[in-house]
């Protein structure tokens, strides 16, 4: 019993630094889970679900209906995992938009410290640096420093634009290094859901949900084939993501003056040794 405990909350405690990584734009859910020791088994174990079980649901095979969907998903890991999203996302999502909007700079300094060490750990994963792995890289960084400085479209707020927009930014998510926030902000959606979120909009939250979780379902398979089969390249991809996506929270620090600058550095490092304690500490609690 104590194990199982142990292991709902260690999870939980994941997924609470996921959510809170992913309210904020410039730091990937993605990233954390990686830092955290759970970035394979999240994808695989997205990527295992293909509702099989549904069919003998309408059928009438109840027992075999559970017993296909027990296989299929792994709620030892997904309920505590999305109890920490959901509790983070809760949490945090008037806290950053408090933070963004009165101490830019500050903010953006210590996303900038944990994006760094992120690519650092990330960078660790890949086996051998050859020509093919840092090509990966340099295509990367290339996507990513393009991608943030892309200016935010205008869109409206449908639902059909909302559920593209969950659709896509789950895929974001997923991946370390791409802010599924800052996706949303790119598609006019960001504020929109931050304020539907904290207004408790039912049919808009719900919308969102729904095209988060096809996006979800259907880009794990992908991601999961790459991760077994070009685990090296796929890693330099996404490392070179990380350093590109460093263009934002840069440009977020435009008010810099000589007071400020001392603890803009002092924030960035904090950032920085945040997530090399963090990595360490989940790394020990796992061997």
């Amino acid at each position: 019993m104590d194990n199982k405990v142990t292991n709902f909350l260690s999870i939980l405690i994941r997924g609470f630094l996921m959510g809170t990584a992913d309210t904020v734009p410039g730091v990937s859910g993605g990233t954390i889970a990686l830092i955290t020791g759970i970035y394979e088994e999240l994808v695989h174990n997205i990527s295992k679900i293909n509702f099989k079980f549904i069919t003998y649901l309408f059928k009438g095979k109840f027992n075999k209906f559970f017993e296909i969907m027990k296989d299929e998903i792994a709620f030892n890991f997904f309920i505590p995992l999305g109890i920490g999203i959901v509790l983070a996302v809760i949490c945090f999502s008037k806290v950053i938009t408090y933070l963004i909007t009165n101490y830019m700079s500050f903010t953006f300094a210590f996303f900038a410290g944990l994006i760094l060490a992120s690519a650092y750990l990330v960078f660790n994963e890949i086996e051998n640096l050859t020509i093919k792995n840092l090509i990966g890289g340099i295509i990367g960084f290339v996507f990513a420093f393009i991608f943030v400085g892309l200016n935010p479209i205008q869109a409206n707020h449908s639902l059909l634009i909302i559920f593209f927009s969950g659709f896509v930014a789950i895929c974001a998510m997923i991946l370390p290094g791409i802010s599924g926030a800052f996706l949303l902000l790119l598609l006019g959606q960001y504020e929109f859901m931050l304020s539907a979120l904290n207004e408790l909009k039912i049919p808009e939250i719900v919308t969102f949900i729904c095209g988060a979780a096809v996006g979800i379902l259907s880009f794990s398979r992908i991601l999961d084939y790459l991760l077994k089969h070009y685990k090296s390249i796929t890693m330099s991809f996404l490392a070179g993501l990380m350093l590109g996506t460093l263009r934002l929270p840069y440009s977020k620090m435009s008010d810099i003056n000589s007071t400020s600058v001392i603890g803009i550095i002092i924030l960035a490092i904090f950032g920085f040794l945040l997530v090399i304690v963090l990595e360490k500490k989940f790394n020990y609690l796992e061997n």
